[in-house]
């Protein structure tokens, strides 16, 4: 994909969501980390399911931590891989309390020093609740990173690299949303909906998807 054609990518994904949203739903930044924690090989709408409940009585790392393990267990069973997630939790909360004043840290050395928290996460959470224009490669942004040409990798972290210095500064910040939501509405894993896809015109996949019939 050419400049021009990322800047019309871009252009395009704006002018129809100017203000792209995280579908997780938190009212802290402490809350934002356990929702992204949780959110690994699991569905937004399942853990917002979750942590609506979980939330209203554990918006904090001092209240987590007062829930014990078994108790955080019973607020998360719903969502896969619960058990080692809670586990994870409550030694990130220990840190959070004891080094970090119960705050969440800004500096990506600093949250994936935490259980539980690798390189997406801090991604995300460095973006959504910070506002630094990083990318969290997940399985929609690696699946569109090379199937439109935007940035084709073999790895997430080549993915990660080349979007960060192809993608014009000035759609940086919103750009890990944007892919995320066309990934998971438009641009999907098995059959891509080309025939409604606004950026389809500058998409590098030559083979489009034609309309149902």
């Amino acid at each position: 994909m050419k400049p021009a054609e990322i800047e019309t990518f871009f252009a395009t994904l704006k002018t129809a969501n100017p203000h792209p949203q995280t579908e997780l739903e938190f009212s802290s930044v402490f809350e934002l980390l356990v929702a992204v924690v949780l959110s690994a090989q699991a569905t937004d709408v399942g853990v917002n399911k979750a942590t609506w409940r979980l939330f209203a009585v554990a918006p904090t790392p001092h209240k987590m931590l007062a829930l014990g393990l078994e108790g955080l267990e019973q607020h998360i069973r719903t969502i896969g891989l619960y058990r080692s997630k809670a586990r994870h939790l409550m030694k990130t909360c220990e840190i959070l309390v004891h080094q970090h004043g119960g705050s969440v840290p800004r500096t990506r050395a600093a949250l994936e020093a935490l259980p539980g928290v690798g390189r997406k996460t801090a991604n995300v959470v460095l973006n959504v609740a910070f506002g630094e224009p990083t990318m969290a490669v997940d399985t929609h942004l690696f699946r569109l990173g090379n199937r439109t040409g935007l940035a084709p990798g073999r790895k997430p972290i080549d993915v990660e690299r080349k979007l960060l210095a192809r993608i014009p500064v000035e759609y940086l910040t919103d750009a890990h949303h944007w892919l995320i939501l066309h990934g998971r509405y438009v641009c999907k894993a098995r059959t891509p909906e080309c025939w409604r896809c606004a950026v389809a015109p500058v998409c590098g996949l030559k083979m489009k998807t034609p309309a149902p019939k």
